[in-house]
């Protein structure tokens, strides 16, 4: 089964990636400005929650490339970037919406920053993401320098982490789901730094 997937994923270019969530966030966009589904209630937040949620859903995708390829031999190393680049892309299509089309002030976005701390917080991701995209090219590696480059990508870790505690923090009452993904988050940078769990890993 292994060796199916692993052929299979050879034969996809990792531009896919891009083409896929393209499609897919414009058809949530249309889906909410026509009130299709879900969307007929309340389309803003939907729309904005559904941007958000895809995004940490990428974001852990991204964190789980190298577990799966020390544990079950799958490499996805190639599409490890296009998830990355795609994961800022939905963060900042979750922050416009939540811009324009919420709050609709840039004076009360300040104020949601100051006053809400998920909001806070999600600043704080987001931020932490404008360099990873930026030097998320090969001019960039060589630039900095492999190691360099590796150091400055270690900030997947805080921007995950926040973005787990904002999905937390924006959550009203008991859910099980923002729990699975920061339990899965927690899990997997521990299993990064821990010894003997992640020694491995950091090749």
């Amino acid at each position: 089964m292994t060796d199916h997937i692993k052929n299979a994923l050879r034969r996809v270019p990792a531009w896919t990636i891009y083409i896929v969530f393209a499609i897919w966030t414009g058809w949530e966009f249309w889906k909410a400005l026509t009130g299709i589904g879900a969307y007929a209630v309340e389309p803003i937040n939907v729309l904005e929650r559904a941007y958000g949620e895809m995004a940490l859903i990428l974001l852990v995708a991204g964190l789980f490339v190298t577990p799966l390829r020390r544990w079950f031999g799958v490499n996805l190393m190639k599409f490890r970037r296009a998830i990355g680049v795609t994961a800022f892309f939905l963060v900042l299509a979750h922050f416009l919406v939540f811009a324009i089309l919420d709050v609709q002030s840039l004076e009360r976005v300040w104020t949601e920053i100051i006053k809400r701390p998920y909001v806070t917080v999600g600043m704080l991701s987001f931020a932490g993401l404008i360099p990873l995209a930026l030097t998320s090219n090969n001019w960039s590696v060589r630039k900095i320098g492999a190691a360099g480059w590796r150091k400055l990508h270690k900030l997947t870790y805080p921007v995950a982490v926040f973005a787990a505690v904002h999905y937390l923090w924006l959550t009203k009452g008991f859910q099980i789901e923002p729990l699975v993904y920061t339990g899965i988050i927690v899990g997997l940078i521990a299993w990064r730094y821990w010894p003997k769990l992640g020694q491995e890993s950091r090749a």
